[in-house]
């Protein structure tokens, strides 16, 4: 919302106006539950983008399982689960690290993981929690 009379000072192409705005602020805490998208793979894990930032999800940390990197086609697969986890997937992790930067928040270090119940790939998630989830007696069985 524009506040007083715009200025233009002389030889600057500019109308300088002063302005009154809400801004939406994200600022990501240790612990926190993220969802996000996997944006690159590489040797040592992935990386996760979550709002504007980007975390790594260290090969370790991705499941209970050995884990394959196909740095190649920008994929990593359970040894013996055969999940799969690339580029493009969506993702439920926690924040386990956090040193962020002020000056330059796109060099901030934010590690992930995906090791705990109700994280991981969301499809896994899905997967998992219909698992869990009781049988209804067939047939109209009381």
């Amino acid at each position: 919302k524009a506040q007083g009379e715009a200025r233009i000072i002389h030889g600057d192409g500019g109308v300088y106006q002063d302005v009154e705005y809400t801004a939406l602020l994200f600022r990501p805490e240790l612990q926190e539950v993220v969802e996000g998208q996997v944006v690159e793979v590489r040797k040592f894990g992935a990386f996760v983008r979550f709002g504007p930032l980007d975390g790594l999800l260290h090969v370790s940390q991705i499941m209970d399982d050995r884990v394959n990197i196909d740095e190649h086609n920008q994929r990593l697969v359970g040894v013996e689960t055969k999940r799969d986890l690339k580029v493009g997937y969506k993702v439920r992790a926690r924040i386990v690290s956090l040193s962020l930067s002020e000056i330059s928040p796109r060099d901030s270090r934010i590690g992930l993981t995906m090791r705990q119940p109700g994280l991981g790939r969301l499809e896994w998630i899905v997967e998992a929690h219909k698992k869990a989830q009781p049988k209804a007696p067939a047939g109209g069985e009381r």
